[in-house]
């Protein structure tokens, strides 16, 4: 796969559990798994939750592993060979927030700018602001890029997300949400509403 984007794998431990995700691009490993780890939220993944304190992540970067090479347990074996161990990397990218993807930084500004109108802004809105900026991406690529910029944005305060009858989604509520393919396409009975907060209109 030369010339094309790195792939991410990640090891999920949790004794006496471990589980694997596999070519996974920048934005999905971010909003599936490093997000919620380094925001302390659990990682839902493989009909599992994975306490962020209980848990060791360990992220691995290389080139797009094949389906044969993922069979008889061989996938991970496989990933450390010829891969890089990139964990420390990745943490350490989140925990500095979005500088490094200048795509995420413009794609918030863009959220919150409408966001901050009197009815905010839908999910489905979110992903067709993301396909403006990035027409050329994949749509799996554009949703992931708008999930990671709104997950970030909850996270910092700088939205909220509005739900049935006016009524505020909890933290604990966001990633049920976000992971809702039916909240982003907009076939949700009872869609959520996000809206800029009163500390995030300075920054905007």
């Amino acid at each position: 796969m030369t010339g094309a984007e790195p792939r991410y794998h990640v090891e999920l431990k949790a004794f006496p559990h471990v589980t694997r995700a596999f070519n996974l691009d920048r934005a999905t490993l971010d909003t599936r798994f490093v997000g919620p780890f380094v925001a302390g939220d659990p990682i839902e993944y493989d009909d599992r939750r994975w306490p962020s304190d209980k848990t060791k992540l360990t992220v691995f970067e290389g080139e797009e592993l094949a389906a044969g090479d993922r069979g008889l347990g061989r996938g991970w074996g496989e990933v450390t060979r010829r891969g890089r161990d990139v964990t420390a990397a990745v943490l350490a990218e989140i925990h500095r927030g979005a500088d490094a993807r200048p795509e995420v930084v413009a794609l918030q500004t863009a959220i919150g700018e409408v966001a901050a109108g009197g009815d905010g802004i839908g999910l489905p809105d979110a992903i067709a602001l993301a396909a403006a900026a990035q027409p050329g991406w994949r749509a799996s690529e554009q949703l992931s890029l708008a999930e990671q910029a709104v997950w970030e944005m909850l996270h910092r305060g700088r939205l909220e997300m509005i739900g049935a009858r006016e009524v505020a989604v909890s933290a604990e509520g966001w990633q049920a949400v976000v992971l809702s393919w039916a909240q982003w396409s907009g076939g949700a009975e009872e869609p959520v509403r996000l809206r800029a907060t009163a500390e995030s209109t300075g920054e905007l």
